[in-house]
């Protein structure tokens, strides 16, 4: 097992840091396909919170993950939940079991789901992308929310981080993560200035030395301009931000129908990876379609998702594979460590304070 050791240069404790027990307030987000053993272990190290993903991995995959991460890093470390899960509660009953720090959610857990987890000790954060999300899950009892501007990558909405954070800091009394175009010093200290208690990183994350996304997909990410990420529905029915790319235009051009049989297909090939039954798909989508106020087309297409994001950030095909990515790919140019990013935005941070103090 390797564990962090205390770095130079300045600190940063914020309720997020007294909450989880991480040495600096930035969290390495649950990415599909991306957030595995070896990028949470490495970020955990790095004093970061790392957050391994779980929606892809069926329930021993998940347990065997966690344990792999624990072998790797005594950091603390959480896991990212999909609450509209049918086996949502055995997934819970795994974290508990096995002792990780933190609870995340995409979409807004129960009340009665974050009532079992802070019975048992854990730290529920669930991620929200408006003010009455928020309001909601903390006067549920949620300890933390991670606040996801409209340019942060994946499933998004369309108000920036600058507008919708402030709202939501000014809304409620727990800590308040910032996510959506972060990726240095200077955004960790603009998040604080507003009030969060730290900021929430994906795609710079996932463009680091320690991700496992294969280099040609890494290349395309380092290539990409700020216009080249985009949001389209043509992929799951939903705005999805994303690298612009081949099958996207593609998919924009061919229309519903098409994506329809494609989701079909698609669906078959998910169940075949991750080892669920029809049965448990249908019912995950029932979930789904309540939760979201999802047409049945819209429900099908999202399908569509897991495989073609598998295609890109397992099996490393650019051209047929799905890319989701924040904005901040357009700036981003080099792939350091975990260690070394933190590290670097740390050091960024605090020379940004003493510049701003000497104004």
């Amino acid at each position: 097992m390797s564990g962090g050791t205390e770095p130079a240069g300045p600190v940063f404790k914020t309720a997020l840091t007294e909450l989880t027990g991480v040495r600096h307030p930035i969290v390495q987000t649950g990415m599909g396909w991306v957030a595995g053993p070896r990028l949470v272990s490495a970020s955990a190290n790095a004093g970061a919170l790392g957050v391994l993903a779980s929606a892809t991995m069926t329930t021993g995959q998940l347990r065997s993950a966690v344990r792999e991460v624990k072998s790797r890093t005594d950091q603390p470390f959480g896991v990212n939940l999909r609450a509209d899960a049918g086996d949502a509660r055995d997934r819970v009953r795994i974290i508990v079991d096995e002792g990780v720090k933190v609870a995340s959610f995409a979409l807004a857990p129960s009340k009665e789901l974050i009532a079992e987890l802070k019975d048992a000790g854990v730290v529920v954060i669930p991620s929200i992308g408006a003010r009455r999300h928020a309001e909601k899950v903390a006067a549920w009892g949620a300890d933390a929310v991670v606040v996801q501007g409209g340019e942060g990558g994946g499933h998004t909405g369309d108000v920036a981080t600058t507008v919708l954070l402030p709202q939501v800091v000014d809304a409620v009394d727990i800590p308040v993560i910032a996510a959506g175009g972060f990726h240095d010093g200077r955004g960790l200290v603009a998040a604080l200035a507003y009030g969060a208690a730290g900021i929430a990183m994906g795609t710079r994350f996932l463009l680091t030395s320690d991700s496992t996304v294969p280099d040609a997909v890494k290349d395309r990410y380092l290539a990409a301009g700020v216009k080249d990420v985009t949001v389209t529905t043509a992929v799951d029915g939903l705005p999805h931000r994303m690298l612009r790319s081949e099958l996207v235009a593609g998919l924009e051009r061919a229309g519903r129908p098409a994506a329809l049989v494609r989701a079909v297909r698609h669906a078959a090939a998910f169940r075949t990876v991750s080892g669920l039954g029809w049965t448990r798909m249908v019912r995950d989508g029932l979930a789904m379609k309540h939760g979201k106020d999802l047409t049945w087309s819209q429900v099908l297409l999202a399908a569509n998702t897991p495989m073609m994001l598998r295609s890109a950030m397992v099996d490393g095909d650019p051209r047929g594979g799905v890319m989701a990515s924040g904005q901040v790919a357009g700036v981003i140019e080099d792939l350091p460590s975990c260690r070394e990013l933190v590290d670097r935005i740390v050091a960024e941070a605090g020379e940004t304070l003493e510049r701003l103090r000497a104004v």
